[in-house]
């Protein structure tokens, strides 16, 4: 499209749009929309993008790839349409253009949902001369640049900036193009704030002034912390009912949020905004961020976004991410229930490589979608996660990188193949519980006594439960309890120490010395005798008979090599409490398994969390998948169907990014334990497009699916 033209119908567009509602809008205001769009795109555009860029191009690339809702620059740093808000800066591109509301007529054309993005987290030199208080304040009292552009400045997240600046620019937009819904880039701040605004507030919060450092174990900090939260969900709010009094269907959904309980019950719809692995990731980050915002939001639908380019922290963002990197990330969030959504910087295209990778990735799953469109996940497995314990726990040399027992929890499982969900420990209530036999603890230290019962009555009714570390041993304010809270399901009082950092300590591995037998949670290290300990350990007492497959081989040097050698005779200190109660089983780890094995890898400490795993189970698996290589399993459920994602992780760069090739593996053996209602009428591979062999007895369905290269999904359909 020629300039003149481009200018011209934009103009027009948005004259139209300032007369009324525009008959491309949604035929009814009222009726909900969230649920229908499975295929998003977003289109940010740069200030120079008016007059340069080709909007046709980005609807028929919508189109083609079967789009059916779109996320479109709209204002806040940059307005992208007529603003007539004082102080919202227009582009100097902009002339009488309206490329926002081209966009969004074309959409509306063909059937999209259509929701604008905002930016508000920094702004002009006028609108800081104007309102130096809309600014944010550092620490020494100093108003802060921007840190990657310094002609502008940081907005501050929590005053009149945004409660009314930004509320005047999201009335506008709503009135002028009656969308969906609004949704906010980097609307909660860019870290803490100092400014009038922020001390004052806080003050009046908690009668104390902001703190001056970020410290997890400080109580002042999280005070500020409970503040931020509390004011981010008013902005929320707000924007919120400023959006639906314009339109009742729409909402605001912002771009992350602090606190994922309230997520839930606030979302009817919300995004990821994880769009690709940067450092030390590896590719099931994507699903675990679903995971836990599903623990709270339910089935609401929820988009994956992700970025076609690099997402290192040097940031180019016109760069474009090799094919094999974007299919594993994306396979990844699809799998757990997330609909794809590909965000590109800039209309303009400097390379077009990822084009065709994201058409077929959007081309596969539109074919697909019946199997998409999932009801409620199989997995009989939960991980408790714990936004309490990340931000009142800390302080001690043995407390540091918290979330490394969560990773390192994750990746065994990952390894061991089982399916699983996470779960939010502030919503542990029965019927949430229900879908579960085992709840797993991370290290989840934080428990309230109300928390601590609730998981009583889940064993109670026959769950079962795998803890490690410091799990129940404070408060869900961060205060030591002179016992471990779950002490009576464990059967082991805290003895008042943590050991460690232990140098060169040991497991002994040990067979029933009246059976000769290994326990199961050895299997396949019944010729170890020994294997590496853990980091730091709590030392426990045990109150009752356990068994004694593993036990301490206490530290002795390892240098000179002349002194390698233990200086005392093995105690029989448990370094492993198991205990069966009722139908449940409890699995007690009083050391960092976990985070051990996220930060070495040792293998003998994947293989010893899977088998607990399997052994506290106690049941035939949802799905058993056996063969070469690291699947990242998930079950789902669908109105007349089930299916079993396999995604391929198996690749030399699974731990550090990117993919440079997908690697397939062969044969997997496939067992699919059906729900006891289901009739099973047909079995197809979605992804080879093939109807595979399989054998239906007692139950099981049983298959071989012949390779994967990155994706496969394994579809049973319901008579």
């Amino acid at each position: 499209m020629q300039r003149r033209e481009f200018l011209q119908m934009s103009a027009t567009a948005g004259a139209y749009a300032v007369l009324g509602t525009p008959t491309w809008a949604a035929a009814s205001p009222e009726e909900p929309w969230f649920d229908r769009p499975m295929r998003w795109a977003q289109l940010v555009l740069v200030e120079n993008d008016p007059g340069r860029f080709d909007p046709d191009f980005w609807l028929d690339y919508f189109q083609r790839v079967h789009a059916d809702a779109a996320c479109l620059s709209a204002g806040g740093i940059v307005a992208y349409y007529p603003t007539k808000v004082p102080l919202h800066h227009r582009s100097a591109w902009l002339g009488d253009s309206d490329p926002f509301g081209y966009l969004v007529r074309g959409c509306r054309k063909m059937g999209m949902a259509v929701i604008a993005r905002t930016d508000p987290h920094a702004t002009w030199n006028n609108v800081q001369e104007a309102h130096p208080d809309w600014i944010a304040v550092d620490a020494n009292g100093k108003a802060r640049r921007h840190w990657s552009n310094p002609a502008l400045w940081v907005t501050c997240a929590l005053g009149p900036y945004n409660f009314e600046f930004m509320t005047q620019v999201h009335q506008e937009i709503m009135e002028l193009y009656q969308l969906d819904g609004i949704f906010s880039n980097r609307w909660a701040g860019s870290g803490m704030c100092w400014c009038e605004h922020c001390r004052s507030g806080f003050q009046a919060f908690s009668g104390r002034t902001p703190p001056m450092m970020i410290s997890s174990g400080d109580a002042v900090y999280q005070k500020y912390r409970q503040w931020e939260t509390q004011r981010l969900r008013e902005l929320w709010s707000l924007w919120d009912r400023t959006i639906r009094a314009v339109r009742p269907a729409a909402r605001f959904i912002p771009n992350g949020f602090p606190d994922n309980v309230v997520t839930g019950r606030l979302a009817d719809i919300f995004f990821t905004d994880h769009q690709g692995r940067a450092g030390l990731i590896p590719p099931w980050s994507n699903g675990r961020r679903a995971k836990e915002l599903r623990a709270t939001m339910g089935m609401k639908p929820l988009g994956g976004i992700f970025s076609v380019g690099l997402e290192e922290w040097p940031r180019w963002k016109d760069s474009v991410q090799s094919e094999a990197e974007t299919r594993i990330w994306v396979a990844e969030g699809i799998a757990s229930n997330m609909r794809p959504w590909f965000v590109k910087f800039a209309g303009t295209i400097s390379d077009r490589r990822w084009l065709s990778v994201v058409e077929k990735i959007y081309d596969w799953h539109y074919r697909n979608e019946r199997y998409l469109r999932n009801t409620a996940p199989l997995a009989r497995v939960g991980v408790v996660y714990s936004e309490q314990t990340r931000l009142y726990y800390g302080g001690q040399r043995w407390q540091e990188r918290q979330i490394d027992h969560e990773w390192g929890m994750y990746h065994a499982l990952v390894e061991a193949r089982v399916p699983f969900e996470m779960v939010n420990d502030r919503l542990l209530e029965a019927e949430r519980l229900q879908p579960f036999k085992l709840l797993i603890l991370p290290n989840v230290a934080a428990l309230s006594e109300a928390q601590c019962e609730q998981l009583r009555h889940f064993v109670r009714g026959g769950g079962s439960l795998v803890a490690t570390f410091e799990t129940s041993l404070y408060d869900e304010s961060g205060k030591r309890r002179p016992d471990l809270g779950l002490a009576d399901l464990f059967g082991v009082s805290f003895q008042g120490r943590v050991e460690g950092p232990m140098k060169n300590s040991y497991l002994r591995l040990r067979s029933d010395p009246g059976t000769g037998r290994f326990h199961p949670i050895l299997g396949g290290l019944e010729d170890a005798g020994r294997i590496i300990n853990g980091l730091y350990r709590l030392e426990v007492k045990p109150q009752v008979d356990f068994p004694s497959p593993v036990t301490l081989i206490p530290s002795y040097p390892d240098l000179p090599m002349e002194h390698v050698y233990p200086r005392v005779p093995d105690p029989d200190t448990r370094e492993l409490y198991l205990r069966e109660m009722g139908a449940g089983r409890i699995a007690y780890v009083p050391w960092d398994i976990d985070r051990t094995f996220w930060q070495i890898m040792n293998a003998d400490h994947g293989r010893l969390l899977g088998n607990v795993v399997r052994w506290a189970l106690n049941e035939e698996p949802v799905v058993q998948v056996t063969g070469r290589g690291v699947l990242d399993i998930m079950v789902w459920r669908q109105k007349q169907s089930m299916t079993v994602h396999l995604v391929n992780l198996t690749n030399p760069m699974m731990m550090k990014g990117p993919f440079r090739e997908l690697i397939p593996i062969d044969a997997q053996e496939v067992r699919v334990r059906v729900p006891p209602e289901a009739r099973v009428e047909k079995v197809r591979l979605l992804v080879a497009d093939k109807t595979p062999e399989y054998r239906l007895a007692d139950g099981v369905v049983t298959l071989t699916v012949p390779s994967i290269l990155d994706h496969e999904v394994i579809a049973l359909d319901w008579g």
